[in-house]
């Protein structure tokens, strides 16, 4: 039996090891000399970089909060027409990506845009007769991104407050308190480690946001490795710039770690989903439901509407051979990356299970370290250990002239492949770790009883038991490879294209309308997951 733990434990740390590889390689590779281009960008550009990087991540997290932690509220402990379905709709923006967003925006409020048109007509306005907000500015990508991630805040802030103590509401209530001091005194501060974990997932994401915030001509640290790396040929001076963004991602997590470092809570949750605290009548009502739903027509309704609408008028040009290539595409790698990280997520966590130690631990957390690493950073770590495996072998070839075989990880799907692998194998992880951790001990014992070893153990007893949660992560990963978009425009072999990067090029050379088909694509399939997460938080409330 020791053999077998063996075996396991020295394969979970192998994997958590090449996992971790992309990682350590943007460090090793930004000692590198670059031949004074980091210094030249330092001097020049690299200050506006920062600050717009860092404006940008505070900006959207103070007004994700401010979208996320009212409406959240509301639809816990109010009472309102059509909360049941209002409270799994308001995640629903979190499906769409934001670059897709941003684009849209950009035809209604651009000059040319219905917007300003109608405004034009209505006063009789002409051109420099009034001033009108761009939107392709800062602020505009930070009220867009604020759009997109808002769910993060509101589903885990939701979920705070569902689980806080009815007595300690109602003693506010008894003491004369007002929804608005009960708010601030009470649900508030019980809440704010949830809501810290999801302004923590919101500043990731905003820090490595590309497609928006290069649309948008906002340059910050993402658009920066990309320019660096295609546009002045030196990858080495790209890992610099990488490497100051993972310092930074490192910083947010350290920051809200330490920051409820020693803050324990014990509390009941409530009694029913039915019941709840407030029933906000007459105008307070109206408010409400017109804060929650304006909030959904403008995040999701509305380009949900206008890409249908294009999509319906643009059919002939959209579904074309090309597309369902790249659909097939998109599916085939999203796919493998799904299986490939699930059976990681069962390995590791398997191991933690049958021997819980230091290492089996470090193994869960290494390999779980690529969620937090955006996608073109993580293209920078991926590229360069592949290319130096291309080399090898190429190397070896030669040397038992086999001829060269050329570019047969760099220049196939396996880079993309594995960069999937790396980025996502944390959603497995952590999905197939709440599943086994439902699964008694007492089942471990027996099946040992029984003479069973360790193989036999995962096949009879756990993987049954975890068999839905293993399909819920592998349907996660799925849709979060079908999504991303950095890595794919980096890592893709030439003339290959996923609908991420398709509906990206087309709306980058203001065709949107003909991208309007695959981006409602993207968007439902996205679609899936929300409503799985929807569900499971009311099965547990």
């Amino acid at each position: 039996m020791k053999q077998r733990v063996s075996r396991w434990k020295w394969s979970s740390v192998g994997i958590a090891g090449i996992l971790a590889l992309p990682i350590l390689a943007v460090f090793y590779l930004a000692l590198g000399d670059d031949g004074e281009i980091f210094s030249h960008l330092m001097s020049t550009v690299m200050p506006t970089y920062i600050y717009n990087t860092f404006a940008l991540v505070i900006g959207v997290m103070l007004l994700s909060a401010l979208m996320g932690v009212p409406t959240a509220w509301l639809m816990a402990m109010c009472r309102l027409p059509g909360d049941k379905y209002l409270q799994w709709m308001l995640v629903l923006p979190l499906a769409i990506p934001g670059y897709i967003v941003g684009y849209l925006f950009t035809e209604w409020f651009d000059f040319a845009g219905p917007i300003q048109r109608l405004l034009r007509d209505i006063m009789g306005w002409q051109a420099g007769d009034y001033w009108f907000p761009d939107i392709r500015t800062l602020g505009g990508a930070i009220w867009v991104l604020s759009l997109v991630l808002y769910p993060y805040v509101y589903l885990l802030a939701r979920a705070a407050f569902m689980e806080q103590n009815m007595s300690l509401l109602q003693s506010a209530r008894l003491l004369k308190c007002s929804p608005k001091q009960s708010f601030l005194r009470v649900s508030l501060p019980l809440a704010r480690p949830a809501i810290a974990v999801g302004l923590s997932l919101v500043a990731m994401e905003a820090v490595g946001d590309f497609g928006l915030v290069n649309y948008f001509a906002v340059n910050t640290l993402t658009t920066a490795v990309y320019d660096t790396w295609l546009g002045y040929s030196s990858l080495t001076a790209a890992a610099k710039i990488s490497s100051i963004m993972l310092l930074v991602i490192i910083l947010f997590i350290s920051a809200e770690r330490f920051s409820r470092r020693k803050q324990k809570q014990y509390q009941n949750q409530f009694s029913s989903q039915e019941e709840k605290l407030y029933h906000p009548t007459g105008w307070k009502k109206w408010l409400a439901l017109t804060w929650c739903w304006g909030l959904l027509l403008t995040a999701f309704i509305l380009p949900m509407l206008q890409l249908g609408s294009f999509a319906m008028v643009y059919w002939e040009q959209s579904w074309t051979p090309e597309f369902r290539q790249f659909a097939i595409n998109s599916f085939t790698i999203s796919s493998i990356s799904a299986v490939i990280a699930v059976a990681i997520a069962v390995l590791v966590n398997f191991y933690h299970r049958l021997q819980p130690s230091v290492s089996s631990k470090l193994s869960l957390r290494i390999s779980s370290l690529g969620y937090a690493v955006p996608g073109t950073v993580l293209a920078i770590g991926v590229i360069a250990p592949i290319m130096a495996l291309d080399h090898w072998v190429n190397d070896v070839a030669k040397f038992f002239e086999w001829g060269r075989p050329g570019l047969i990880f760099s220049g196939s799907m396996f880079a993309l492949i594995f960069a999937m692998v790396v980025r996502f194998s944390a959603v497995a992880i952590g999905s197939v770790e709440s599943n086994l951790q439902k699964v008694p001990p007492s089942l471990d014992l027996a099946a040992r009883t029984m003479g069973c070893n360790s193989n036999q153990m995962l096949k009879r007893v756990h993987i049954p038991l975890i068999k839905r949660g293993a399909l819920i992560a592998g349907l996660l990963v799925f849709i979060e490879s079908m999504k991303e978009l950095n890595a794919s425009l980096l890592l893709r072999p030439f003339n290959f294209e996923t609908l991420a990067t398709y509906v990206y090029n087309f709306a980058s050379d203001e065709q949107l309308e003909v991208a309007a088909l695959p981006a409602m694509l993207l968007v439902v399939v996205g679609l899936i997951p929300l409503i799985l997460v929807n569900r499971s938080l009311e099965q547990t409330h």
